[in-house]
């Protein structure tokens, strides 16, 4: 693979090299396989929450709602990079244009941003819920769970717009190999023909202090939760609040737990490896398992997946 060691212009540059997994041929086969498997799954498990509240009438409530667009969601994160990453590995120049890497790397970071204020108000409507459940229906009406639904699109694909005109402005010098199966900021800042350092710490702020703080208000939202459960009177109630709660707790750590390993520190330092396996993580593996603790935590919704799987 012959790449020249000159200054590239932005406007002239064709594109970057992903090197994602490198392995024999067999062993690229054998992930586009299992990959190729996992996003089905994804595809097919988030898809079956979507009907599920789509037709189920006993679902049609805002923390349901909100649960079938959390799934949408799921599902655009995911396509954002699986489907390159698939055909990057049957490929045998690794190659993604500069426009595709900048389209991924803003879709990527927008929706992930958009998550982190999804799994925000689900919280907030579950506090709702438990700890104002007289207050509730008047509080979280349609009206309002639509506009919480609109913000978080809004604010999520607005939180990376400047900063992906500003990098993709940049021009790029000598390799063009990137050692990661998607555009990331590190290793494509890393790649610039003169350093930024504003920009690497605008981004390095952007990342970890709106996830902080929104993580921090997820955690003592459900703090007061898991307060007011305990002081009800039924266990029934207990038991059922818990596993609602729990659902959405899980889903919280799997994912902030993952996304702040990678990016929670103002300077965060990863070899290329764990950067791979971290990001497969957040990235394939919790939308895989979102659906699926979803459904088995929650009576009502495996009745709707059955009666979904039965029409």
């Amino acid at each position: 693979m012959n790449i020249s060691n000159t200054p590239r212009n932005s406007s002239t540059i064709t594109g970057f090299i992903l090197l994602g997994f490198p392995c024999s041929r067999h062993g690229q086969i054998l992930l586009f396989l299992l990959f190729a498997g996992v996003y089905l799954l994804t595809l097919m498990g988030n898809g079956s929450i979507i009907c599920a509240v789509r037709w189920d009438q006993r679902l049609h409530t805002p923390m349901y709602i909100l649960l079938a667009n959390f799934s949408f969601l799921e599902i655009s994160y995911v396509t954002s990079t699986v489907p390159n990453m698939l055909a990057n590995l049957l490929s045998d120049n690794k190659v993604i244009s500069f426009s595709g890497c900048f389209l991924q790397f803003y879709f990527f970071f927008s929706l992930g941003s958009t998550e982190c204020f999804f799994l925000a108000i689900m919280a907030f409507d579950r506090y709702l819920a438990i700890c104002r459940p007289l207050l509730y229906p008047t509080l979280m009406t349609a009206r309002l769970c639509t506009n919480l639904v609109v913000s978080c699109w809004v604010l999520g694909f607005l939180w990376f717009l400047i900063p992906i005109i500003i990098v993709s402005q940049m021009s790029f010098c000598g390799s063009r190999i990137i050692d990661h199966f998607l555009c990331d900021p590190s290793p494509l800042l890393a790649l610039t023909c003169k350093k930024a350092p504003v920009i690497e710490l605008l981004f390095s702020t952007l990342n970890p202090v709106p996830m902080i703080i929104l993580f921090t208000l997820i955690m003592g939202s459900y703090a007061l939760v898991l307060r007011a459960v305990f002081k009800l009177p039924s266990a029934a109630g207990r038991r059922k609040a818990f596993s609602t709660c729990g659902s959405h707790l899980a889903v919280v750590s799997l994912f902030y737990g993952s996304v702040l390993v990678m990016y929670g520190s103002p300077n965060p330092e990863h070899d290329a490896q764990t950067q791979k396996i971290v990001t497969l993580f957040y990235s394939v593996v919790t939308p895989l398992l979102n659906p699926v603790i979803y459904s088995l935590r929650n009576k009502d919704m495996k009745k709707a997946l059955q009666k979904f799987i039965k029409l």
